[in-house]
């Protein structure tokens, strides 16, 4: 025993230098993890984790190691951070947990600086994904349990710059699962409709079934859910995942994914009276009103672990066409004007994605049920945005 805590004393002298001689301070280390990992081999898994901690952090403390630390219950308030909070779902979701849990225990993290409302509103740190060490920081020193990782690059915007999209999805996702998964986080982490292709079943889209995306995005996402579930069985890892349809949100500005003419056309139908779109009229896909996404998110990350019969969901409430959701808008807006100016990236992805999602197992496994359908999303976001609905019925 006195050798193991020696190994352990000799670990943490190695972090310390690592930074000034990498490569051989490296070869050190893992060759101390190499012993450490014989001497502790006759624990059960749920007392360590089994083999080299992936990633920046490759070593794992036994689960009887003395730290003066209190350990997470489920009587406690979680502890949140967001990663990607000045997002389109990260405010929100800041604000819905707030109200649960309460102010402080909420903190919402980006590498942008927020507006003055945002930075009242709660607490806000600046944090970057890419930089293991300043977030393993921000876990540790602000005691953080449950960890929500919205930081990603969308659809579109990810074809114009697939190398940045590689580091923010992929090498982020990364760090987030090593933080996680040596700090015993609960890891919610979003998918997408943007997970499938063209060779996935279109309406309805399973759960489970052939995916091969053809986006950058969409690959990261299917790489987001498969190593959260190989870190669950591997690891332990508590990892929850569901995957969003396009989501509709009234207070946040579109941001460059391929549903998001779903929320434009909502700005410019009040400013404007009329919209461009680009996709075609017939283009249908699966969406979602923010309040529905959010609630599901914590209603996933509340259930039971024995209710969940598998990591990742389908999750869906709606779905429909823009010449659909322009009719609606005109039951409100009599002089709405809708063009079609397609936009040939766009609508190849919106060609390879599903047409409707399947969320049965969300809706068996924890009780999963939306509560706005497309005349409430209507109706809701032209309210939102000024425009008077009773008023324009009545006329």
């Amino acid at each position: 025993m006195n050798a193991l805590v020696l190994c352990w004393s000799v670990m943490a002298v190695l972090r310390g230098l690592e930074e000034n001689m990498p490569g051989v301070i490296r070869t050190l280390r893992q060759t101390v993890c190499h012993v450490l990992q014989r001497s502790t081999a006759c624990r059960c898994r749920k007392e360590a984790l089994p083999g080299l901690f992936p990633g920046p952090s490759p070593w794992q403390l036994p689960a009887d190691a003395n730290f003066h630390s209190a350990s997470f219950s489920e009587t406690d308030q979680p502890r949140v951070l967001i990663t990607g909070g000045l997002g389109q779902l990260g405010v929100g979701l800041a604000n819905f947990l707030r109200k649960r849990f309460g102010k402080d225990n909420v903190i919402l993290s980006d590498i942008r600086k927020p507006s003055d409302h945002i930075f009242r509103s709660g607490p806000f740190i600046y944090s970057d994904i890419l930089d293991y060490k300043n977030l393993r920081e921000t876990v540790v020193n602000h005691r953080i349990t449950w960890l929500f990782h919205y930081s990603a690059l969308l659809s579109a915007v990810g074809e114009t710059n697939v190398s940045l999209a590689r580091a923010v999805n992929i090498t982020g996702l990364h760090n987030i699962l090593d933080v996680a998964t040596e700090h015993n986080l609960r890891l919610f982490v979003p998918s997408t409709i943007g997970a499938f292709g063209p060779t996935s079943p279109r309406n309805p889209t399973p759960d489970i079934c052939t995916q091969r995306p053809r986006t950058i995005y969409g690959v990261s996402k299917v790489h987001a859910e498969l190593m959260g579930e190989y870190y669950y069985y591997r690891y332990g890892l508590d990892f929850r995942c569901l995957r969003y349809p396009g989501i509709i949100s009234a207070d946040s500005q579109p941001g460059g994914g391929t549903t998001d003419y779903a929320v434009q056309i909502f700005h410019d139908a009040v400013k404007n009276g009329k919209f461009e779109c680009n996709l075609k009229a017939s283009t249908r896909l699966p969406m979602m009103y923010i309040d529905d996404c959010i609630r599901a998110t914590l209603e996933v990350m509340e259930a039971p672990a024995e209710s969940l019969s598998m990591r990742t969901y389908n999750v869906n409430a709606m779905s429909f066409s823009p010449e659909e959701l322009a009719q609606e808008v005109l039951k409100h807006v009599p002089e709405f004007q809708i063009t079609y100016n397609v936009d040939s990236v766009r609508q190849a992805i919106a060609d390879s994605w599903p047409m409707n999602f399947d969320d049965s197992n969300a809706r068996k496994d924890w009780g999963w049920k939306h509560d706005f359908d497309l005349p409430e999303l209507v109706t809701t976001m032209l309210n939102f945005h000024g425009f008077d609905t009773r008023v324009a019925q009545a006329n």
